[in-house]
């Protein structure tokens, strides 16, 4: 085992890049299992309530047949053959699920894949930032593919059996999409300011020697 942890070291040294997308590559999968269970959980909990019955439509980018398009467009009712439907109780299931699924990568992926020690409420507001485009993104995409998914695992495996195939399938595929979008902005974000450095300025600051850049 220690033979492993030190062979480990030396490759993380001469191939830090290659190291942390290994790292990064079994946290986001394991993060996208976790999505996977909690997805058809929260939908089983939001089933005990109203909020299926109750449409959600947000962000109108047009209009189809004189009636408006939205990119979050839930309306109300269980999901449909075509992939429409679900209601509030879809779109909640859908991004709490992601909500948890990206704080908990985002505190890993810090911490353990690019140990970054830089400041966390910055790294925090680009990572929150880039988790609502991406999220406005992964929307925007569901309309090129949510539809045939829907379809054909519902007309495929029966409406029951289906709706769950084509749930865990669109998450992989947001999952998916997060994946090779976070990596860069993870590098750029979670920096790792040498320990040296940063005792040397505290201890400059403290003596009133003026930093130098």
């Amino acid at each position: 085992m220690k033979s492993i942890t030190a062979w480990w070291h030396r490759f993380e040294e001469r191939h830090e890049t290659i190291a942390q997308f290994i790292v990064f590559f079994i946290l986001s999968n394991g993060v996208t299992l976790l999505q996977l269970i909690l997805m058809p959980v929260f939908r089983w909990i939001f089933g005990f309530t109203s909020l299926q019955g109750t449409t959600f439509q947000f962000l109108p980018v047009g209009s189809s047949g004189g009636s408006p398009v939205y990119l979050f467009d839930y309306v109300a009712g269980p999901i449909q053959a075509d992939g429409s439907g679900g209601g509030l109780a879809y779109f909640l299931a859908v991004e709490i699920t992601l909500l948890i699924a990206q704080v908990i990568n985002f505190f890993a992926q810090r911490s353990i894949t690019f140990k970054s020690n830089s400041s966390i409420w910055k790294a925090a507001f680009w990572y929150a930032l880039a988790y609502v485009v991406i999220t406005i993104v992964a929307a925007a995409l569901q309309v090129l593919y949510k539809e045939p998914i829907y379809s054909w695992c519902k007309g495929t495996l029966g409406a029951s059996t289906g709706e769950t195939v084509a749930d865990v399938v669109t998450m992989i595929i947001n999952a998916a999409i997060s994946f090779w979008v976070f990596f860069p902005i993870f590098k750029v974000i979670f920096k790792r300011v040498p320990e040296d450095a940063d005792a040397q300025s505290e201890a400059d600051t403290q003596a009133g020697v003026p930093s130098v850049h």
